[in-house]
C-alpha cells in the first residue's frame, strides 16, 4: 500500500474515479466543470451514527452550494451494497454518493486508514479496513484548494462554516494555504 503523504494545496489532486448509487453511474472528478470549486466529502462508511449527522446535514445544503457554484460529492470505502443501504436508510435522494474508492486510493489522498472492531453500537459491522474522514475542496482545473484529514470520527468541519468561508474566497480571490513542502 502506498505511504501515507498529505496532498499540498496549490497541487493536482490525485484521479478519483468511482461509481455512485444506487445505478452505478460513473464519476470521475477530471470530468466536473464547476463554476468555483468540487466538494470531495469522504466519509467511514454505513456504520457510523457520526457521518450519517454529517451526510444529512449535507443533503440539507446541497442547494447553497449550488449557488456559490460548487459541486460535490460523498464518497467511502464502502462496497456498493452498503453506498446503496447508506444512501436509502440515511434519507439522501439527492446527495451524490460514491462507492468504489479503493484503499490505495485512499491513501494517495492522504487519508487514514482504520481496522474494523466488529459491530457498532448501533449494530452495523465495521468492514475489515476503511478510511477516516475527510474533506477536499477542489479547483475546477483539478488542484486543492482546502483539506482536512482526520484520524478520528469526531469534531468534522462544518458545512456551515465552508459555506460562509467560500464567499469569502471568491470575494477576494484568497489563495489557497499551506502550499510549502520544504523548508529552506
Amino acid at each position: 500500500m502506498t505511504d501515507l503523504k498529505p496532498l499540498l494545496p496549490r497541487a493536482p489532486v490525485p484521479r478519483l474515479e468511482i461509481r455512485l448509487a444506487p445505478d452505478g453511474t460513473p464519476f470521475r472528478l477530471a470530468d466536473e466543470r464547476p463554476q468555483h470549486f468540487t466538494l470531495v466529502v469522504v466519509y467511514r462508511g454505513l456504520h457510523c451514527p457520526i457521518c450519517k449527522t454529517q451526510l444529512r446535514d449535507l443533503e440539507s445544503k446541497l442547494d447553497a452550494f449550488a449557488q456559490k457554484g460548487v459541486g460535490v460529492v460523498a464518497l467511502s470505502t464502502d462496497d456498493e451494497e452498503r453506498a446503496n443501504r447508506t444512501k436509502a436508510e440515511w434519507g439522501l435522494p439527492r446527495l451524490r454518493l460514491g462507492h468504489g474508492f479503493g484503499l490505495a486510493a485512499a491513501r494517495e489522498w492522504g487519508l487514514f486508514l482504520s481496522t474494523g472492531r466488529g459491530k457498532t453500537s448501533h449494530g452495523v459491522e465495521e468492514p475489515p479496513l476503511f478510511a477516516e474522514p475527510g474533506l477536499f475542496l477542489v479547483r475546477a482545473d483539478g488542484t486543492l484548494y482546502f483539506s482536512s484529514v482526520q484520524t478520528m470520527p469526531f469534531a468534522r468541519p462544518s458545512f456551515a462554516d465552508i459555506l460562509q468561508a467560500i464567499d469569502i474566497v471568491i470575494a477576494r480571490d484568497y489563495p489557497a494555504r499551506g502550499e510549502v513542502a520544504t523548508l529552506g
